[in-house]
């Protein structure tokens, strides 16, 4: 169990799962760059992030609904959160808005996971769905929360703060993952895949 002083954001478990190095600049350096696409991404949240609730169908949805796990240490804020009864027991369902459009990496879902997984440490009782609305598509994508999933949240989880408590840097590794990269000029990938002398001579500086 971790107290409060030690929990980490959930956001952090997507840029691990997408890439070491790119997590421990973002949450170990502070390392932060707006890009188009954070930039759409925080325009798209806007009218999700006003904190509030709207019920239709049976269905309580609570938007900006705070997270927190002891187990895992973690925190965050879901989007939304949908609540309603199905015979006379509680259904909890975490809803994550992303701006773009289906991925065949488990990035996303990941991010929804551990929303359930906080929720059901929170509320007591078992999520075993999320949903994954994208704007381009307009639709929804549902994830069972399995436990492969489950395992791979905890798993990440765990690295995270060991990663962190560490406070060792990982190693850059350049690959296609790069060049959507809000960081790459911060983390400069392509310098280590390269003799340094050779690459600053091709960005034009003397060595």
């Amino acid at each position: 169990m971790y107290s409060d002083d030690e929990l980490l954001p959930l956001s952090g478990l997507q840029h691990l799962a997408y890439c070491e190095r790119q997590c421990a600049l973002i949450h170990m350096e502070q390392v932060w760059v707006e890009s188009e696409d954070t930039l759409r991404g925080e325009f798209f949240h806007e009218r999700v992030d006003t904190v509030g609730y709207a019920c239709a169908d049976g269905v309580r949805a609570e938007r900006r609904v705070r997270l927190t796990s002891k187990v895992l240490g973690l925190y965050g804020i879901a989007d939304i959160v949908e609540f309603s009864s199905q015979d006379n027991e509680t259904k909890i369902v975490p809803v994550e808005y992303k701006v773009g459009r289906p991925k065949l990496e488990s990035w996303d879902r990941l991010q929804v996971a551990a929303q359930a997984l906080c929720l059901e440490e929170m509320y007591g009782v078992r999520v075993n769905e999320g949903c994954l609305f994208y704007g381009e598509t307009r639709r929804r994508e549902r994830v069972s929360i399995g436990e492969s999933l489950r395992d791979r949240v905890s798993e990440l989880a765990l690295s995270m703060h060991q990663m962190l408590e560490s406070q060792v840097l990982p190693a850059a590794t350049y690959g296609s993952r790069c060049r959507r990269c809000s960081l790459q000029d911060e983390c400069m990938p392509q310098a280590s895949a390269q003799d340094v002398r050779l690459y600053w001579e091709r960005m034009g500086e003397g060595w």
